[in-house]
């Protein structure tokens, strides 16, 4: 078998690492730190953006909660609402029949209104802290959006980073940088709202 000519690898490496360095060293190191600053911003923003999301869902079970309250007061309001004309009915029958009515019709009457007064007073509070939780979770869901807009952005960032990296193209770079800095502007921006 005949042997296979001696190339020097190693001068053959070393020429190779000092060509990289010469053309690219600078510039992966730069498209390494910008990637990995992008990374970092895109976890956080994307844990932003789950957390609120969640507590978008739970302020927005709780105000379903208190909506199903606010209901059974307005339930119990129109109860006292039948027991009252009921009543009234019963008072009217004794008139019309020219006795005075009973004292406990009255007294009846009394409780109802005053039952009805109570139950309209808890469901209209219900139905306000049902609102404020509404627009608590509508707002964390606004927020939500915007977080999840920049860690887009950032991942298509670190996306054409790698492309950058690969390529060894500035101008790549100088995209997948913009791009980062739209998205940090973004999930800046969004702790402002």
């Amino acid at each position: 078998m005949p042997e296979a000519p001696e190339v020097d690898t190693d001068k053959l490496r070393e020429a190779i690492d000092e060509e990289i360095e010469k053309e690219g060293g600078t510039l992966l190191r730069t498209i390494a730190l910008t990637t990995a600053v992008f990374a970092a911003l895109a976890s956080v923003a994307s844990l932003k953006a789950g957390g609120s999301a969640n507590e978008a869902l739970a302020l927005k079970t709780e105000a379903t909660r208190l909506q199903a309250e606010a209901s059974d007061k307005w339930s119990y309001y129109q109860a006292k609402n039948l027991k009252a004309t009921v009543t009234e009915l019963s008072r009217s029958t004794w008139v019309a029949l020219d006795k005075p009515p009973p004292a406990e019709i009255d007294a009846a009457l009394a409780k109802y209104a005053d039952d009805q007064r109570k139950a309209s007073d808890e469901a209209k509070a219900l139905e306000h802290e049902r609102d404020v939780k509404s627009e608590e979770a509508e707002h964390l869901m606004h927020s939500h959006h915007f977080f999840a807009q920049s860690v887009a952005l950032l991942q298509v960032a670190i996306a054409l980073g790698a492309v950058a990296a690969l390529t060894r193209k500035r101008l790549v770079w100088v995209g997948s940088a913009l791009l980062g800095l739209a998205g940090c502007g973004l999930f800046a921006w969004t702790f402002t709202l």
